[in-house]
């Protein structure tokens, strides 16, 4: 079974202002994402080739607060882009789900090309609970990935988190991720990413 880093989400309070800042700041482009049906929320997506970040905001405020998905983006968006969560990409989900006793879900969202983008997913309410555990996804045959949309300049080099490493250990299984953890209140605290000559990193605060 193949596992590794899918992405990195963003919690934002405007997609269209935190893309600017992200580009202006840090020369990271995006590309638009679309809406989630029944989350309230939209995203932007920041290819950096096998991975990507996903900068995430409510769309619509009723809709997200009636969606536990849209409640935890709705309550990390204050701010700058701020890491929220993060996402472990696998080639077979329903062996990850009996092995942890998760629910496996489908999600899918309109791409601006009016495609349907489509996938499957578990391990969401465990990662809004413990930031540092990650939620597993898995695509469906076809999908384009997100991390290849555009020209990425830069690629992930460590994601750094706090919480308990043996709860991660015991989460992720044996899986050799690009990933850092330090005791301490679950949280996603830091990514670093690079590339030819420069170093990007984006924090907890929102620097």
């Amino acid at each position: 079974m193949n596992t590794s880093l899918d992405h990195v989400v963003l919690a934002v309070a405007d997609l269209a202002s935190a893309a600017d800042e992200l580009e202006k700041r840090h020369g990271l482009a995006s590309v638009a994402g679309g809406r989630h049906p029944g989350w309230g929320t939209e995203n932007a997506i920041v290819p950096l080739g096998g991975t990507y970040l996903e900068l995430i905001a409510v769309a619509d405020e009723a809709e997200a607060a009636a969606s536990p998905l849209g409640r935890w983006v709705a309550a990390g968006s204050d701010g700058g882009p701020r890491p929220l969560g993060w996402a472990v990409r696998t080639d077979d989900l329903e062996v990850v789900a009996e092995r942890l006793g998760l629910a496996a879900r489908s999600g899918s969202r309109s791409t601006v090309d009016g495609e349907e983008l489509r996938w499957r997913y578990a391990g969401v309410e465990q990662a809004m609970d413990e930031a540092c555990l990650p939620f597993f996804i898995e695509w469906a045959e076809g999908a384009p990935f997100p991390g290849r949309a555009g020209s990425p300049q830069l690629g992930l080099r460590e994601l750094r988190l706090t919480g308990d490493p043996a709860r991660l250990a015991d989460w992720l299984g044996a899986k050799d991720l690009p990933v850092v953890i330090e005791p301490g209140p679950a949280a996603v605290v830091r990514v670093v990413l690079d590339g030819p000559g420069r170093t990007v990193v984006l924090s907890g605060d929102g620097t």
